[in-house]
């Protein structure tokens, strides 16, 4: 009697993909994240989520698998389809109790710290530029340990570059690939300021 795989030949292509390094690596990550892409539309049309939210939930979620498949923590005992829909549901529920907890938090009003009345305007922007120059400081010191790829890419965000911009000026197949790569950035570089 023989175990048949839950996975697809293309499936299967993907995680070998996506357990190499450069280049092949990127290829896997791309044909991951293309091939589900419906799923954006399925985050708007049944949950009732913005494209944004979904492109974003989709997108976390592509980046949670391919770490699971990175680090060889999945499992593999459904197909990819099945196990990034079950992350994708996941995170879109949690967007939509975010969402909601969020709405009913509106009417709420915040009292202004007593410190920051009592500080003159002039004082205010001093203490504020001092708080920005440590700010940029750490940044780059964080930057710096991200790497020259994801420093490149994030700089180029900063200063206003499309995703399609930065796709062309990185040498990035798809627009789709600078914005995933970017949100794997950007974790990282939180990663990043949790150790401060």
């Amino acid at each position: 009697m023989s175990i048949t795989s839950p996975f697809s030949d293309a499936d299967g292509q993907i995680i070998e993909l996506l357990l190499q390094n450069g280049l092949d690596k990127r290829r896997g990550e791309d044909a991951l994240f293309t091939r589900y892409d419906y799923f954006i539309r399925e985050g708007m049309s049944k949950l009732g989520l913005s494209e944004d939210e979904s492109f974003n939930a989709y997108s976390d979620s592509v980046l949670a698998a391919i770490e699971k498949i990175s680090n060889g923590t999945f499992e593999g005992r459904s197909s990819l389809k099945t196990y990034l829909y079950q992350i994708f549901h996941n995170k879109c529920v949690d967007l939509l109790r975010k969402n909601s907890t969020n709405k009913s938090s509106i009417h709420r009003t915040d009292s202004i710290s007593e410190r920051l009345l009592h500080i003159t305007d002039k004082a205010r922007s001093a203490v504020q530029v001092l708080i920005d120059k440590a700010d940029w400081k750490l940044l780059k010191e964080k930057l710096t340990q991200l790497g020259d790829d994801c420093r490149k890419m994030l700089m180029l965000w900063a200063d206003n570059f499309s995703d399609r911009q930065i796709a062309a000026e990185m040498e990035y197949k798809t627009s789709d690939v600078v914005k995933t790569s970017r949100l794997r950035c950007l974790e990282k570089l939180k990663r990043l300021y949790k150790t401060v």
